[in-house]
């Protein structure tokens, strides 16, 4: 993924409507969703709904394909992962310790102890 498309996906993801749309599609996995099931789940009309999918659409986000008379939008999980793959690629550029989540105050006492 080059900074274009980086910057197309994160500002197709920059706004709340479109963000439950995407999460609510990787939860449910490549199977997808109805145009239908979303509107329905979100409380959105139909017509709003296709406005944002089509933006998630344009930025690579999401599939779209057509099951009888029903869309069904999916996460694009390989466009998913590119895009954290960029933001992550220059990771640990300030040595490996930068890159490891930071340990909870009471998992670093319990690592000091010792068993008898």
């Amino acid at each position: 993924m080059n900074s274009t498309a980086a910057v197309a996906a994160l500002g197709a993801l920059a706004h709340e409507t479109r963000l439950a749309i995407y999460r609510m599609l990787v939860e449910r996995g490549p199977d997808g969703l109805s145009a239908g099931t979303i509107a329905g789940r979100l409380g959105i009309p139909p017509s709003s709904l296709t406005f944002h999918v089509q933006h998630l659409h344009r930025a690579g986000l999401v599939t779209q394909r057509r099951v009888g008379r029903q869309l069904i939008y999916a996460a694009d999980f390989a466009a998913m992962n590119g895009l954290l793959r960029f933001l992550t690629e220059n990771c640990c550029g300030g040595g490996a310790a930068a890159c490891l989540p930071p340990v909870p105050r009471a998992a670093r006492r319990q690592a000091g102890k010792t068993a008898p």
